[in-house]
């Protein structure tokens, strides 16, 4: 889907498979090609990796110039301090959407039910910012979090992406959260596919109780692919020093 993104945005852009048997030496080699490519303006490394590859090794060889996952330590460094270059696509495209749908951020109380690098640990860093779209109190659950029904109840603002399929039901939400689905999934379905796509939180159970809901699919997912693209476009005039 990013790669049909490119296309329709005009974009030039290039897909590098790389045998999974291969040594990680390929792999940082075709980032350092990419590096010097100036016709490519960001890179990023799918996290579907073998074993053997080292991927925080992979992404620290990006020029972090062209590190529009912003996952790069340079660029979570400039996050953390409120100076951000790129902000991870996910995190990112969640703020842009609670914005755009007149969400209140400044204020809210925001529980995270993930604290990954790409998600969770990223996203609390945005909205604790002193910005406009920050100013939240953030509280991060993982898997050693005590009573995380608890937490996430006293949530005005609850991201959920914990990759277990419909693991939130209305047992943890109160009425009028507001609710991020991050997670998608598989179930069995009765259907030609024999499978339907769903999130980390039962939609059914929770949409009557929410005051706002995204769905999976089609919710954070399309504006993780349009933030990494806008970020792309940033690079581009970071590389160039053409005014933003």
């Amino acid at each position: 889907m990013k790669q049909r993104d490119v296309r329709e945005l005009g974009m030039y852009g290039e897909e590098v498979d790389i045998d999974p048997t291969e040594p990680q030496t390929v792999l940082l080699e075709e980032i350092e090609r990419l590096n010097e490519d100036s016709r490519i303006h960001g890179i990023i490394v799918q996290d579907d990796y073998p074993d053997h590859v080292d991927w925080e090794a992979a992404i620290e060889a990006i020029d972090p110039r062209k590190d529009v996952d912003g996952l790069h330590p340079e660029n979570i460094g400039h996050l953390v301090t409120g100076r951000p270059r790129f902000v991870p696509a996910t995190p990112l495209g969640i703020q842009r959407l609670l914005e755009h749908e007149g969400v209140t951020i400044a204020g809210a109380d925001v529980v995270i039910v993930n604290r990954s690098e790409i998600v969770g640990k990223p996203l609390a860093h945005l909205l604790l910012q002193k910005t406009a779209g920050g100013n939240a109190t953030v509280t991060v659950c993982h898997s050693r979090t005590n009573d995380v029904p608890e937490k996430t109840r006293n949530a005005d603002i609850l991201v959920v992406g914990v990759d277990s399929p419909e693991l939130i039901d209305d047992f943890y939400v109160t009425q009028g959260t507001v609710v991020v689905d991050v997670g998608i999934g598989r179930v069995d379905a009765d259907n030609e596919k024999g499978y339907e796509l769903v999130g980390d939180v039962d939609f059914d159970a929770v949409e009557p109780i929410a005051s706002a809901i995204t769905p999976v699919p089609s919710g954070v997912g399309p504006m993780t692919r349009v933030m990494l693209h806008s970020n792309t476009v940033t690079a581009a005039r970071l590389q160039h020093d053409v005014d933003a």
